[in-house]
């Protein structure tokens, strides 16, 4: 499915080295599969965000992963486990993939899918629970 670029996220992506580039890309695929209404942007000076009445997900290459930060608020069911990191986090937990792993795309959609939702709901701080 074609979809409109930002070619600021295009330039960051394409500065990556090559097996970065296609886990971005991939991401890039999958968030903007999850609903055709999904942006792109850059925020915080250079970062790759995905956006759909509130941010969705963001990129950031790391030096041996790239990191997909998913701004859930820690209330997206988690079932298959691919969160790696920020599990104690209260805005966004991350997902690293390193060179030659392959992404769990149908549970990372189903998350991307899920966030979307809860952001046309009001976005997490307003749904999730308080404790």
């Amino acid at each position: 499915m074609p979809y409109a670029t930002d070619p600021r996220v295009d330039a960051y992506i394409e500065a990556l080295p090559g097996w970065q580039q296609a886990i971005c890309r991939e991401v890039s695929d999958l968030v903007h599969a999850a609903d055709r209404e999904v942006t792109e942007t850059i925020k915080r000076t250079n970062r790759p965000y995905f956006v759909l009445a509130g941010n969705i997900c963001a990129l950031l290459a790391a030096k041996d992963h790239v990191n997909v930060f998913l701004y859930d608020g820690a209330i997206v069911p988690d079932p298959e486990g691919i969160i790696t990191g920020g599990h104690g986090n209260k805005a966004a937990r991350t997902v690293a993939v390193r060179q030659g792993e392959t992404i769990n795309a149908p549970a990372l959609t189903a998350m991307f899918r899920q966030i979307i939702a809860n952001n046309r709901a009001g976005g997490w701080r307003k749904l999730k629970p308080q404790s």
